[in-house]
């Protein structure tokens, strides 16, 4: 609220934007254009296929999928495979003997009926998985329908085969199931010790007491109101910690990206959006359907644009928490990469101080990821609860 105070001042506003314009815009940019080098570096050249529809066996289909073998290609396949969700957990491979350490994960099709099995049957996607005299293919971790042969028809680059409707417990849902019972844990604990210790907390929780103190003296509370904050405290919490434990979660080396899954944030965001929807106050549908204090002609006009800016709002928590997470891992890992193209050892040394400081500012974005998710989701909720002002009514 302090910094909201302030910014409404024009004079702090209008010196804020030139200290912002007037601060070394050069630096800023070169250091941009360093950051998507790598990436402009690992582009393909692009190859019209848009009249090419052609029926691959699986030696076709091994050679124009076969592993990339210089460098930059490399790197390029690993950051794709990284940001895609995988249907085993695979912790590393070796590419001299194909070995692969990790665990397969469970199967779930719905293809004329329930089909279940082990994701061991694709052999990381080399072969063909038969289910009750079905046979499927892994594409680029996606299920597709085939026969004993594998053959896949493809149209404009990308197969064309039936699709089964994928339930299967992939990596991602690994990683939501693991912080959904780490903070289980760790709350269920902190709550008993509240009971056992007369409100002083303790054990491990007690190290996320100042972040659960925050969020309902900072965000709930100045948002939503003393009065209706407490209603909504379980889910400001959970989405909270929630982002924040799956953000550091993708930092890690077991290669978890689940919030630069548009999936999920979608997902978050049409949680916020019903809520929203479902708990708001008649005070709120008042002023989105029939504006007060506005010409009756253009009322019907502005009730459209309000019931559109409730679809725009969670759509807007959706595409920045992706778009930040997938931006971070994407530059993150390029500059890794970095240090396999370089031949020497300055610029090896170089880009892992770039991806050490990146790591640290990482951590930073991961914590401001899950703050703006739940700043905004109360600022949502607030509006919904607003009260009627008796002023409008002499209006």
């Amino acid at each position: 609220m302090y910094l909201c105070t302030k910014f409404q001042k024009p004079n702090k506003l209008r010196y804020l934007t030139v200290m912002v314009i007037s601060n070394k815009p050069l630096r800023f940019i070169i250091a941009t254009l360093v950051a998507c080098l790598p990436l402009m570096s690992f582009a393909n050249p692009v190859v019209d296929t848009s009249k090419v529809k052609t029926e691959l066996a699986p030696e076709a289909i091994e050679e124009a999928h076969a592993e990339p073998t210089d460098v930059k290609s490399k790197i390029k396949e690993f950051i794709n495979h990284h940001l895609l969700d995988a249907h085993d957990f695979t912790l590393s491979a070796n590419e001299e003997t194909g070995e692969h350490y990790g665990f397969s994960l469970p199967i779930i099709l719905w293809d004329n009926g329930l089909q279940v099995f082990s994701s061991s049957k694709f052999n990381h996607g080399e072969a063909v998985a038969e289910s009750n005299g079905n046979y499927y293919v892994l594409h680029h971790e996606k299920i597709y329908k085939t026969d004993a042969n594998g053959a896949l028809t493809e149209e404009h680059g990308h197969p064309t085969n039936e699709r089964p409707l994928d339930l299967s417990v992939t990596k991602g849902v690994v990683g939501i199931i693991g912080v959904a019972l780490l903070m289980f844990l760790l709350f269920t604990g902190l709550a008993k010790s509240y009971a056992k210790n007369n409100g002083i907390a303790s054990g491990v929780g007690r190290f996320f007491e100042p972040l659960v103190l925050y969020v309902r003296d900072e965000i709930a509370i100045p948002n939503i109101g003393e009065k209706n904050y407490k209603k909504y405290m379980s889910y400001l919490l959970t989405i909270f910690f929630f982002i924040f434990f799956l953000n550091i979660l993708g930092l890690t080396p077991l290669g978890f990206n689940v919030t630069g899954n548009i999936t999920i944030t979608l997902s978050l965001a049409l949680l916020t959006y019903l809520i929203t929807t479902f708990t708001a106050n008649k005070n709120y549908w008042s002023h989105m359907l029939w504006m007060p204090g506005v010409p009756v002609i253009l009322r019907p006009v502005l009730a459209i644009i309000e019931l559109l800016g409730t679809i725009i709002k969670p759509f807007s928590l959706m595409i920045r928490l992706y778009a930040n997470m997938m931006a971070g891992h994407v530059v993150l890992m390029s500059i890794i990469g970095l240090m396999f193209i370089f031949k020497s050892w300055i610029g090896s040394s170089l880009s892992f101080v770039l991806a050490f400081a990146l790591s640290i500012l990482e951590i930073l974005v991961a914590f401001l990821q899950a703050y703006i998710f739940t700043m905004l989701t109360s600022l949502y909720f607030g509006a919904g609860n607003e009260e009627h002002h008796h002023e409008e009514a002499h209006h």
